[in-house]
């Protein structure tokens, strides 16, 4: 096609279907997927909180989180099917339900909050840089980190914060730009890099003391009155908090089940993520109960069980295992960034720019957005509570979602028009109304209201776990309805 016509549709080559020869990704390739969304600090802080810090029976935790990976596995096969079938993106997919300007301008929502998120977990990600750095120059002569050079701050960082934050941003735009084959790889080596990582910690934690710490684990598990009634209320909740860890994955699916080769494949990668849950919930488990039984035997350390991965390794004086879970941190937060962040964020900025970016061009801008995020966020961002906008910007993904379902399902019954799918002609079928679906997008903004309503009011911020589910159900519905011939 010549760019010539190229300027007359809303074609870009990093937008169009899949080649046939690039549909090669299998339900191990959807593990690693899974086991990267999983393998973060927060989920690693997230699963053990919920097993050792609150009074929880055991079962309810397992069976808790195992429900909400179940409803993850459905969501994510509703999404993820009509991507696999067309091989688009999930942003093209929009244009069919919202009008090729209102997928436009609602998917720059998820650029948004794409960026933002990168650039905060590039801070934390440099936070490990800057350790490895610090134990390097302490290695070799502790006194340099007395100088005024390492004393001087600017944002609340030092040079080597400077440094490390730099190196992270450069070491991700370049690697995260390389297109979706080489992230495939990234995402096979870091799933599996980490969780040997684990298995090694693992070991480590477990032929200590073998006795002592299987116990320790084993002391971990409350498994009394499992059916009684009053397990109800932490049943839904643990559920609902497990679904809303996993949800700013679920919208943007599409991006990676284009890649892969049938259904099948699909579902069974998609199913593989319970088996993640399992696995990694069991490591993250026994390495916590086991560092806080060794731990306590200094009274320093009786104050409180530690599940941050960062705060176990403060307190530890073998520097070849901190340095080694330094690295198995820093590949874990990449290859997370890459993921919830950076590949959905391209292909939603390319959307509005069609004619201009490419996946390098949109990797740049994003990485220097992210950049002006991260060295923000300590001495800024953090303190106005940027976090509770992003929050809010967060509850249109449930409602976007919604609407995507019940078009592609029940409205269009799985039919898509490749070629008007890149139309600027009025009257191609997903023009609508200007480029806008107005049904769609009056769906939308109630699913919306309806979602932030429970971080915003404070008589419903006990629903705030549900708040992506509520947002969808309500959009989906108000949607099926308003369209339905």
């Amino acid at each position: 096609m010549s760019p010539q016509n190229l300027k007359k549709n809303l074609t870009n080559w990093d937008l169009v279907s899949v080649n046939p020869t690039d549909k090669n990704w299998d339900w191990k390739v959807l593990f690693c997927f899974w086991g990267i969304n999983i393998q973060s600090l927060i989920g690693f802080s997230l699963i053990t909180s919920l097993y050792v810090i609150y009074d929880l029976n055991s079962f309810v935790v397992f069976f808790g989180t195992l429900l909400g990976t179940i409803l993850v596995f459905v969501f994510s096969n509703w999404i993820g099917k009509p991507s696999q079938k067309s091989g688009l993106p999930f942003v093209v997919m929009l244009r069919s339900s919202l009008g090729i300007k209102g997928a436009k301008f609602f998917g720059l929502i998820r650029f948004l909050i794409g960026v933002f998120l990168f650039g905060i977990q590039t801070y934390f990600l440099s936070k490990a840089v800057s350790y490895l750095i610090r134990i390097g120059i302490f290695s070799f002569q502790p006194e340099l980190l007395d100088q005024q050079i390492f004393l001087t701050f600017l944002l609340g960082m030092n040079i080597i914060d400077w440094l490390s934050i730099v190196l992270a941003i450069i070491f991700q735009g370049f690697l995260f730009s390389a297109g979706m084959n080489f992230n495939k790889k990234i995402i096979i080596f870091s799933a599996t890099v980490v969780y040997l990582g684990m298995l090694l910690f693992f070991l480590f934690v477990l032929l200590n003391d073998v006795k002592f710490t299987s116990q320790a684990f084993l002391n971990t598990l409350n498994l009394t009155n499992f059916l009684d009634k009053n397990n109800l209320g932490p049943l839904i909740t643990v559920t609902s908090t497990t679904f809303a860890y996993f949800s700013i994955i679920i919208l943007s699916f599409g991006d990676f089940s284009r890649y892969v080769k049938d259904e099948i494949q699909l579902k069974k990668g998609n199913l593989s993520l319970i088996l993640n849950l399992i696995i990694f919930s069991f490591f993250a488990l026994f390495i916590v109960s086991g560092m806080d039984a060794f731990l306590k035997q200094d009274p320093e350390n009786l104050s409180r069980i530690l599940t941050n991965p960062t705060d176990i390794l403060g307190k530890l004086d073998n520097i070849l295992i901190i340095v080694l879970a330094l690295i198995f941190i820093i590949i874990a937060s990449a290859s997370t960034n890459l993921i919830a962040n950076f590949i959905p964020s391209q292909y939603t900025l390319i959307n509005f720019f069609p004619f201009s970016l490419s996946i390098k061009s949109a990797g740049f801008i994003i990485s220097m957005l992210g950049f002006l995020v991260g060295i923000s966020w300590l001495i800024y961002l953090s303190q106005v509570g940027a976090l509770s906008f992003i929050d809010t910007f967060g509850t249109f993904l449930g409602p976007l979602f919604g609407v995507m379902i019940s078009d592609f399902y029940y409205i269009k019954k799985g039919k898509i028009n490749n070629k008007d799918i890149y139309s600027l002609e009025k009257n191609g079928i997903y023009y609508y109304s200007g480029g806008w679906h107005i049904k769609a997008v009056y769906s939308v903004i109630l699913g919306f209201i309806f979602s932030a309503s429970t971080i915003w009011n404070a008589n419903l911020m006990f629903l705030q776990s549900f708040s992506w589910i509520i947002g969808a159900f309500v959009a989906a519905l108000t949607y099926y309805l308003l369209a339905r011939e």
